[in-house]
Formats: C-alpha cells, structure tokens, sequence
C-alpha cells in the first residue's frame, strides 16, 4: 500500500498545483511619477502634477490586471502662469466643470514590444476608447511602468479646432510604483 501510496499522492499534488491560481499584484504609485503632454509640431507642451489610481498587473497574466488611473485636471502645468490660467479655463480643459481626466482600462495584453492596455479615456465629459502601449521594468522593490499615446483634442472638444494649436496632443507617461 506504502508503494502506490507516494506516487498517487504526487500526481495529485501536481494536478492540484495546476489549477492554482496566483493573484496578480496591487502596485502602489510612487513619488517621482511623470504625465507630461506636447502638442504635437508645437514647442507647447507641460505636465500634470496630481495623479492617483490603483494599479493590478501581473506579468505572466496581463489579462487578469486592471487599471484605474485618475489625473487632477487643474493640475496642468505649462511653466507659464498666464497659460497654466488659459489651459484651466473653460475654452480647455474647464477642470472647474470637469476636474478629472480618468481612464479605467477595459484589457490587458502583452505585445512583441511590452504590453498594451485598452480603456476608456474621460477628459473634458468625452468618454472614448483608447489603446496605450506600455513597458513594465520590475526592481526588487517594485517597477515602472511606462507609456506613450497620442489623442485628439478635437476628439475630446478641447480647444476650437483649426487656430494655431495643433490637434494631436501627445501624453508621455511614466510611474514608479512599489509593492502594495
């Protein structure tokens, strides 16, 4: 009995161990985040300042992660008072009506080049579908990750269209983030 016993019971903890299921990691944001914006074939461009969100992701099973990332709109920052003033008004972003520019993802998958999240961008009341390629460097103490995308004001009804302002803004993304 002793003999048949070892080997059911090792097939039995191997198919076990097949259908556990690993959580994926709650990230913390860290200080030291980046959301700069350009106006693309502009020398415009600035920063937001104020960023929160909860961030889920697991390498190995990106499909299971979640994103839920919120910017303070009223936190634009151009280096110039008097446009910080313009770009908060409410021919722009009018962060006094819409002070926040969320975007809460929909999938997750990995690409040849990273990874790729695809959500719903909400900025000035225009809720659209957007897609962001992005990396993940994992540390010891946790990561950063890191996108890139580009949208259109007009999409969102930012600003008059036409004029001197390109339409195609930009959005660079970087966020350090520990272990939660």
């Amino acid at each position: 009995m002793n003999k048949l016993f070892y080997p059911v019971a090792a097939a039995l903890i191997l198919a076990g161990s097949a259908f556990t299921f690993f959580a994926p990691q709650n990230w913390k944001i860290a200080d030291g985040y980046s959301i700069t914006w350009s106006v693309v074939g502009s020398e415009a461009g600035g920063i937001f300042k104020t960023f929160t969100g909860s961030l889920v992701f697991d390498e190995q099973n990106p499909a299971t992660g979640v994103f839920d990332m919120k910017v303070d709109a009223g936190s634009v920052n151009s280096g110039n008072g008097l446009m910080n003033k313009h770009a908060k008004s409410d021919e722009w972003l009018d962060a006094a009506r819409f002070p926040v520019i969320h975007f809460a993802s929909r999938s997750i998958s990995k690409t040849a080049g990273g990874y790729q999240v695809t959500g719903d961008l909400d900025l000035h009341g225009v809720k659209k579908p957007v897609t962001i390629p992005f990396t993940f460097q994992k540390t010891a103490q946790g990561g950063t990750f890191a996108g890139s995308f580009t949208v259109s004001r007009n999409d969102y009804k930012i600003g008059k269209p036409g004029g001197d302002v390109g339409e195609q803004i930009k959005v660079d993304i970087s966020v350090p983030v520990t272990k939660s």
